[in-house]
């Protein structure tokens, strides 16, 4: 039913002025449109991310957002961390770590957080 429809993903966040600063100015994602206050839609890709105000901002535990950026992930992760995003650090079974990165089962993934505390990540599938 839904397998040939494009999804996107919805992050919550309790300041959009400061949301917008991270995912442009940090990112690098661009607008394509502004709900008024409320909602910033950005493209990613081939798909967009929602990013609204809520009063329930970070108050989600897992990963919320996963970019695939392939065999780029070293530069990715190096990129970021010039601009002041700190990864997070998972203890994982079958996972190691190789400075910000976990590598295991035959992928390799980084976590960070938005200002918000939501959790995004990167796969180098």
């Amino acid at each position: 039913m839904l397998a040939n429809s494009n999804a996107t993903a919805n992050l919550a966040v309790k300041d959009l002025a400061r949301a917008k600063a991270f995912y442009e100015g940090t990112l690098g994602l661009k607008q394509v449109h502004d709900e008024g206050g409320e909602l910033i839609v950005y493209k990613s890709g081939d798909t967009t991310l929602n990013v609204y105000h809520s009063q329930f901002a970070g108050t989600n535990k897992a990963t919320a957002v996963t970019w695939m950026v392939g065999d780029e992930i070293g530069n990715v992760v190096k990129e970021l961390k010039s601009k002041g995003v700190t990864f997070e650090h998972y203890e994982m079974p079958g996972l190691t770590l190789e400075g910000d990165v976990h590598v295991g089962y035959g992928m390799k993934v980084a976590w960070f957080k938005d200002p918000d505390g939501n959790i995004l990540n990167l796969v180098d599938k």
